[in-house]
């Protein structure tokens, strides 16, 4: 079968997963609209404020519109968190203390995160890290490599943990990622056993895959990239934290200083494409995910091990291709550079980054660096070699990436 004839007849056994993600895609543009026309987002919220950053009504406005949509009590959306890792970070950072307990339910996290909590780096980053700095860990290894141990998580919360992290995406791994409906469940059995215990999601990729969000099913607290889901392709860098106002403010404290908190940051004339990444998200994320579901059905056919699988339910952007074996991985990351509309004609080659433990190979010619709304793929050079697809600005040009792909891998 050629390329063409292989992309129609994907398309026709999806129709079905694409109905439902257009509906998604409609109940959340809804309700992002409802909360700009509630915080009554006008041109003057364009604006932008010099110095310290005071008085800045734009970030005030934006502030409220990111906690309604996500149904938190307060939000912090800023330019100046330098990737989500630092996000995520200074939520950690700002909410623990030395002697507090923190514990991840799904496994170890994301490579960066390691770091973060001091499970690996060189021995500046281990003091720096939460660990140095006197915070307890534990963390709940999955059933089967792949599913949420609700029993031992039962066991271990009681009232000397502080926190539990909650990554929604699958990272670097090849479990799944955790729906909204697991999500719940595990905010249930944890306040059930420890009322007081922060649920803390770790939201990147997961931005309007669902009708609902983690804080609407019992997280106290979450937060992500704007150059991921909530950016649109738009927004330039930063991330945002969300939740119990208490919380945020300490994330914020935690960004900023003492005393400074959320009320300054003069964030440089951005609030245009923050406001316009976020009206534009939910249609994107929908394009992403129908293309992400046509890539499945696709690599599926030609018996790839592929996850999820095109019609499981989804709740980020992310498509995983197993292929055991270096050599695809790095072909596979070629191809997609070379479908890129930025730096198409460059070479991805695996190396070291910071904040990971294995050489890896990212391919992302992408309007901002480093943005995986934008159609990307990337992997570490470890076993078992699984190259993470994700993102793109629209529908037709991941089509069009999946078409070449087949014809590269079936020559």
């Amino acid at each position: 079968m050629n390329a063409q004839d292989e992309i129609k007849q994907a398309e026709l056994a999806v129709k079905k997963q694409f109905d439902e993600i257009d509906e998604i895609r409609d109940y959340n543009q809804r309700k992002v609209l409802k909360a700009f026309v509630d915080n009554h987002v006008a041109p003057e919220h364009f604006y932008t404020v010099s110095g310290y950053g005071h008085d800045d009504l734009g970030r005030e406005v934006l502030d409220k519109v990111y906690a309604q949509i996500f149904c938190g009590e307060k939000a912090i959306v800023r330019t100046h968190f330098a990737t989500g890792t630092h996000t995520l970070a200074c939520a950690l950072f700002g909410n623990l203390h030395a002697g507090d307990k923190l514990i991840s339910v799904a496994g170890t996290p994301y490579d960066t995160m390691r770091e973060v909590i001091g499970l690996t780096g060189d021995e500046l980053s281990k003091k720096n890290s939460l660990i140095g700095n006197g915070i307890l860990y534990e963390e709940i290894p999955l059933l089967n490599g792949n599913d949420i141990d609700f029993d031992t998580l039962e066991k271990k919360i009681d009232d000397t943990v502080t926190m539990v992290t909650i990554q929604r995406s699958r990272g670097y791994d090849t479990r799944k990622s955790l729906t909204i409906d697991v999500i719940e469940r595990i905010c249930k059995t944890v306040k059930s056993k420890n009322p007081n215990c922060i649920c803390f999601v770790d939201n990147c990729y997961g931005e309007f895959a669902e009708k609902k969000e983690p804080l609407e099913v019992g997280a106290d607290l979450m937060g992500g990239s704007l150059i991921k889901n909530p950016g649109g392709g738009l927004v330039e860098c930063g991330g945002y934290i969300v939740g119990k106002s208490e919380l945020v403010e300490a994330s914020a404290i935690r960004l900023t200083a003492p005393g400074v908190g959320s009320e300054a940051g003069a964030m440089l004339n951005q609030h245009r494409l923050i406001f316009q990444g976020l009206f534009m998200a939910p249609s994107i994320v929908a394009d992403v995910i129908k293309g992400m579901t046509l890539a499945a059905k696709v690599f599926e056919d030609m018996g790839f091990i592929s996850s999820p699988k095109y019609d499981d339910k989804r709740t980020d952007i992310i498509q995983i291709i197993t292929f055991n074996a270096p050599e695809p991985l790095i072909e596979f990351c070629k191809t997609v550079q070379s479908l890129s509309p930025v730096n198409g004609y460059v070479t991805p080659v695996p190396e070291l980054i910071p904040g990971y433990q294995d050489d890896v190979i990212m391919a992302g010619g992408t309007f901002i660096e480093g943005s995986t709304i934008e159609l990307s793929a990337d992997g570490p050079i470890r076993p078992p070699y699984a190259v993470y697809l994700q993102g793109g600005l629209n529908y037709a040009h991941i089509k069009i990436a999946v078409e070449e792909i087949y014809k590269k891998l079936n020559k």
